[in-house]
């Protein structure tokens, strides 16, 4: 599943309370210093891939008389589109592979920024960072049908894409996050 920048901050925060749950790691600076460093790594990969997905999607756009021509599945060209470009915009498609490599990325941040201070292997850290991610993305849908749920138990009826629904669902969102101790 991808991340969106929605929810960088709360995978940033899990980042930082489960390195801090862990009992192997020496926080310098505290909980928000090493959130703030996940959350510059995590923004970084996302619009890496955002404009990756930008251009992909400028060349189908540039060739859509082509691609209806010979009848080319369009969703299917622009996987192929993405995967061709993905070196160039130094983005890696396989996302067990892609959150492998963010949580090195972060760990050098932690590390270079005098964050976090361990007396174990860093591939025992990066492993911990590691399953923070993988862990909020798997919890993700089950919280977001949670807080959908919430929404239409409501009597009054929140429509999707309004202020007052972006606004109740985040508020419902963070609550939620915090009910499972990810926040």
């Amino acid at each position: 599943m991808k991340i969106s920048l929605k929810t960088i901050p709360h995978i940033s925060n899990k980042i930082a309370i489960d390195l801090n749950m862990s009992g192997v790691v020496t926080m310098t600076k505290g909980l928000e210093a090493i959130a703030h460093e996940a959350e510059k790594v995590l923004t970084q990969n996302v619009k890496q891939e955002m404009a990756l997905e930008e251009k992909a999607a400028e060349i189908c756009d540039d060739n859509e008389e082509e691609i209806d021509f010979m009848l080319a599945d369009e969703r299917q060209l622009f996987f192929m589109i993405k995967k061709k470009l993905a070196p160039e915009y130094d983005v890696i498609l396989d996302y067990e592979e892609r959150y492998s490599d963010i949580s090195h990325k972060i760990l050098d941040e932690l590390y270079e920024e005098d964050l976090i201070h361990f007396e174990v292997t860093e591939n025992r850290i990066k492993n911990i960072i590691y399953n923070a991610i993988t862990s909020f993305i798997a919890d993700s849908s089950e919280i977001q049908d949670a807080v959908m749920n919430k929404i239409r138990s409501y009597k009054r009826n929140f429509i999707p894409g309004t202020d007052e629904f972006d606004i109740l669902y985040e508020k419902l969102y963070k609550e939620e996050l915090s009910k499972r101790g990810m926040e």
